[in-house]
């Protein structure tokens, strides 16, 4: 299968680095925003075609596929471009950065037929498929989630440390991976959203701190601490508390509420939770079928962060 990957920077690179370990899979053309950057990317991977025109890299011959990494606000439309061009597209979490593109993206994936998901990572990391399968078996059942997401970001820096031409957002990127997870895991859509705000940068003009919580009809609430402002431990910290346990997720990785390791090496065919989530992506696509965080099945993530938003504006 050849594809494309639209986005030269530091989550790009980690799908190139997914994508070499997967066999069948041909990356013929790389679009970026920066020429020399995206030049040093390409020679790096092999890509025979580079570009800072991703209409240019969707025309190469015999490419059926995207995947976009690419700035949050240039998400929408440019998956609605792939999906029009007659492409699969895989955009990365999240898939648009408000509701009412989320829904435009859900009824162009229905017009055009093509597979498009949404690059939920957290639906794939081992430790959170360990929960999971647990969840569906009747051994577990979430009680409350209590999540950590933090960072040290006060300026424009991508993962890697180099500068970003755009601005991040704690909602409408980084909740949205805890927000998904969370009605993911339970099987319910919160019937209950709050959110609270701190004070906004005053050069990049969002808010550096914000407090989240839902609950769902059943029961279980969850608990989101969000923070560009800390010095420490960086990432995303995720503790189930379960009515058979407590569990702590980290990316990849899991221990149980004495800190003891959980081995998950064998949930799946590989330790990498972007390795896998691509796996899917192309397994849908050669299966004619809906992947696991379609557009569609994140959809209800969307909403739930349109509420959120207007709890932050005094409009619940």
């Amino acid at each position: 299968m050849k594809i494309c990957v639209a986005g030269q920077g530091a989550f790009g690179i980690k799908h190139l680095e997914a994508i070499s370990k997967i066999e069948g899979i041909e990356v013929v053309s790389l679009t970026g925003g920066n020429p020399a950057g995206t030049e040093e990317v390409a020679k790096r991977f092999g890509i025979p075609h580079w570009t800072g025109n991703l209409a240019e890299s969707l025309a190469q011959p015999g490419v059926e596929a995207a995947i976009l990494t690419t700035p949050t606000q240039m998400h929408a439309d440019q998956a609605e471009q792939c999906m029009r061009a007659g492409k699969h597209v895989m955009v990365e979490i999240p898939m648009a950065d408000n509701l009412a593109d989320s829904e435009r993206l859900v009824r162009v994936q229905k017009e055009t037929g093509v597979v498009a998901m949404a690059g939920h990572t957290r639906r794939f990391n081992p430790s959170h498929q360990w929960i999971r399968k647990r969840i569906l078996a009747g051994e577990l059942k979430i009680q409350s989630m209590d999540v950590q997401t933090f960072f040290f970001r006060r300026t424009n820096m991508n993962a890697a440390g180099k500068p970003r031409s755009w601005t991040d957002h704690l909602l409408w990127h980084h909740a949205c991976h805890t927000v998904d997870l969370f009605q993911y895991q339970t099987g319910e859509t919160a019937h209950r959203a709050n959110a609270l705000e701190g004070p906004h940068h005053p050069e990049l003009k969002i808010a550096m701190d914000m407090s989240v919580q839902l609950k769902i009809p059943s029961g279980a609430i969850c608990t989101l601490a969000l923070s560009f402002n800390n010095k420490g431990p960086l990432g995303t910290f995720f503790r189930y508390i379960c009515d058979n346990g407590t569990y702590i997720a980290r990316y990849d990785e899991l221990v149980d509420g004495d800190q003891k390791p959980i081995d998950v090496s064998n949930v799946d065919v590989s330790m990498n939770g972007i390795e896998l989530q691509d796996r899917e992506f192309f397994a849908a696509i050669k299966e004619g079928r809906e992947p696991n965080a379609s557009v569609a099945q994140c959809l209800p993530a969307m909403q739930t962060l349109d509420r959120l938003e207007k709890s932050m504006q005094g409009n619940p």
